[in-house]
């Protein structure tokens, strides 16, 4: 009998199982799109070909204040890769560095350290443009939403003459996507801002892939128009983490036009759901918390049967990431109660663990961690140390015949069924 072996993406490192071939219905892979520029080439590609806007150099003006807003160590936006090229556009703007502010968006997450900072920008950039976490002590109120989401944004992005919003685009468990305006909400906006729109995830439209009609985007949208934005420059990621596709440009017009990429990339067929479905987030920094780690599971939900089960190897160094989320894990045993809960009760932080239990509550899952015993992570997931060990457990489970897809990025591929 053949036997393979899978290597997956576990912290900065990587795990390995092996499976017998006849077992494997399918290793997700991006689709292959065709070859174009790579990198930092694509970054200044994209800034001479803006969607919907003109080119940046004629939109902002000399000695204007411009913040720059881009992605925490959460997420793998290459910042310190498209500055250079975006600061160039700008001096050719007559905007010179000590007029640049790069903000950092938090949204409910920890700060950041000044090496966390000195690596995002690159030491080539550190110390040249003035650099800040978003702080929920300066907000600036500037309305309410259609859907009665306050509109609170951190002071340096709101008084800023120009805003230039940064991101990776990828799929986004309930927002559809990751990136436009996201950068502002929630970004850089309040704790009960972020809850409002989050509170919404529970309808049937907020769905990952999805725009038309998902009601987190469309509120995320009007959020960021109230605000206004003058540029974006998103980029899409292969499973190397390389940039294969930027865009630039209009917050919305560009935006879709990077959603479309990343659909013809990451959108893939399976030919049927399996019983075992074994997901990584990728690695680090997708699996340095169990908060982040969940969109994988999320997304690997699409690929399992009703009452299969997901192995999910996610190293979460930093434990469940935020106090909340932790705190609804720790009475989080029963799924449906989970689930009930969380729409008697929204809670931001909450969400999250509401969304594990929607994953509990069809499948089985296994999660390999670098968690400590007793973790209050395991209320709704079983604990296990060795990869090999889980998905035997899970094999073991579907006895003879059980049929295994593998999602080695689980946090940018999306299932659909062929």
């Amino acid at each position: 009998m053949t036997k393979r072996t899978i290597e997956l993406g576990y912290a900065k490192g990587t795990r390995s199982f092996t499976l017998d071939e006849k077992d494997l219905l399918l290793e997700m892979k991006a689709n292959p799109v065709p070859a174009g520029l790579v990198g930092e080439p694509e970054v200044r590609r994209a800034l001479s070909e803006p969607i919907g806007a003109p080119l940046l150099r004629d939109v902002v003006g000399p000695g204007e204040s411009v913040c720059i807003v881009s992605s925490d160590v959460t997420r793998p936006m290459p910042t310190a890769l498209v500055l250079p090229a975006l600061l160039e556009e700008l001096a050719a703007a007559g905007v010179t560095r000590d007029r640049v502010t790069v903000v950092f968006g938090l949204g409910i997450h920890r700060p950041q350290t000044e090496e966390e900072h000195r690596k995002l920008v690159g030491p080539a950039i550190y110390g040249t443009v003035r650099l800040l976490d978003s702080d929920a002590a300066d907000m600036v109120h500037l309305g309410t939403t259609s859907r009665g989401t306050p509109v609170d944004v951190f002071g340096p992005v709101a008084r800023a003459d120009r805003r230039i919003l940064l991101g990776n685009i990828e799929m986004h468990y309930f927002a559809g996507y990751s990136g436009g305006y996201k950068a502002i909400m929630p970004g850089v906006s309040t704790h009960s801002a972020i809850q409002a729109n989050h509170s919404r995830m529970v309808e049937p439209t907020a769905v990952a892939g999805r725009l038309a009609g998902n009601p987190i985007r469309e509120d995320i949208e009007e959020a960021g128009a109230l605000l206004g934005a003058d540029w974006i420059l998103n980029v899409v990621l292969d499973e190397d983490r390389r940039v294969v596709r930027a865009v630039a440009g209009h917050p919305v017009l560009a935006h879709r036009e990077g959603c479309r990429f990343l659909d013809s990339m990451y959108k893939v067929a399976i030919p049927q759901k399996a019983d075992v479905v074994v997901a990584s987030p990728g690695g680090f920094p997708k699996d340095l918390n169990l908060y982040q780690a969940q969109k994988a599971l999320d997304n690997a939900q699409h690929a399992v049967r009703d009452g299969g089960c997901i192995v999910l190897a996610a190293a979460c160094t930093e434990g469940p990431g935020e106090p909340v989320f932790e705190e609804w894990l720790r009475g989080s045993c029963d799924p449906d109660e989970t689930i009930a809960r969380i729409r008697r009760e929204f809670q931001l932080g909450g969400h999250k663990a509401a969304a594990i239990a929607m994953v509990r509550a069809k499948c089985r899952i296994l999660l390999v961690s670098d968690l400590p015993d007793g973790s209050p992570c395991f209320g709704m997931m079983e604990p296990f140390r060795d990869l090999q060990a889980a998905v035997d457990e899970a094999l073991r489970s579907h006895g003879t015949g059980a049929g295994v897809i593998v999602m080695s990025h689980a946090g940018s591929t999306l299932p659909a069924l062929a």
